[in-house]
């Protein structure tokens, strides 16, 4: 039972989010917006799984003093830190993004910056894995040197001020090779999840269940 319950109601409601989908008529046609409230019912309580067993294992790595323990105290007071801000905020100010609140002191002077080192700390991974993906080994990895040396300067006012015709050849790139390219990739990924979307409602996928 403890198996057969979920595949029944992961079957049910698979099939009637599908003929939601192609019916738009009542009363199957409000289901679809009515079961999307019921999902973000759903991801909230499992938001808070998540806050549960994520505080549990940091708590028993610090415990057991595990490799790491360090960043899992920081982590841990980071969380509570902001939690206690947000209802702070929430009840004195009415709002946690409050121009007076301290959350949102601690969201634009801390989580902000945070953010922007994070990202422009991964301008430098792009860019060695763009030296490692862009060296001329074979025949394809030369094309998509070349390819890619075009559109950056097609991209810059200086490929315009070397030749005008650069931005014209990095727009036919952009529009014609590229596009499809991506939309291969994408017919191959709507393929690939209404494949899996059929195992799961089918019972045929069960790893979820694990």
């Amino acid at each position: 039972m403890k198996r057969e319950v979920p595949l029944a109601i992961t079957f049910i409601t698979g099939v009637l989010l599908v003929v939601a989908f192609f019916v738009p008529h009542p009363p199957l046609g409000d289901l679809q917006q009515r079961f999307q409230i019921w999902y973000s019912i759903v991801a909230g309580f499992t938001f808070l799984l998540g806050l549960d067993s994520l505080v549990k294992h940091h708590l028993k790595k610090i415990q057991h003093r595990r490799s790491g323990w360090g960043f899992s105290v920081a982590l841990l007071i980071s969380f509570f830190t902001t939690l206690i801000l947000g209802f702070y905020s929430w009840f004195v100010f009415s709002s946690p993004y409050d121009l007076r609140a301290p959350f949102q002191w601690l969201y634009t002077s801390v989580i902000l910056p945070l953010q922007a080192t994070m990202f422009a700390l991964l301008a430098f991974f792009i860019a060695s894995a763009a030296y490692r993906a862009f060296r001329a080994r074979n025949l394809a990895a030369s094309l998509l040197l070349v390819s890619a040396g075009i559109v950056m300067l097609g991209r810059v006012p200086i490929g315009k001020a070397i030749w005008s015709g650069l931005p014209v050849i990095s727009d036919w790139i952009m529009n014609y090779p590229q596009m499809a390219a991506k939309r291969g990739i994408l017919m191959g990924t709507y393929l690939g999840a209404i494949a899996m979307s059929l195992r799961i409602i089918l019972g045929m996928e069960r790893t979820y269940l694990t």
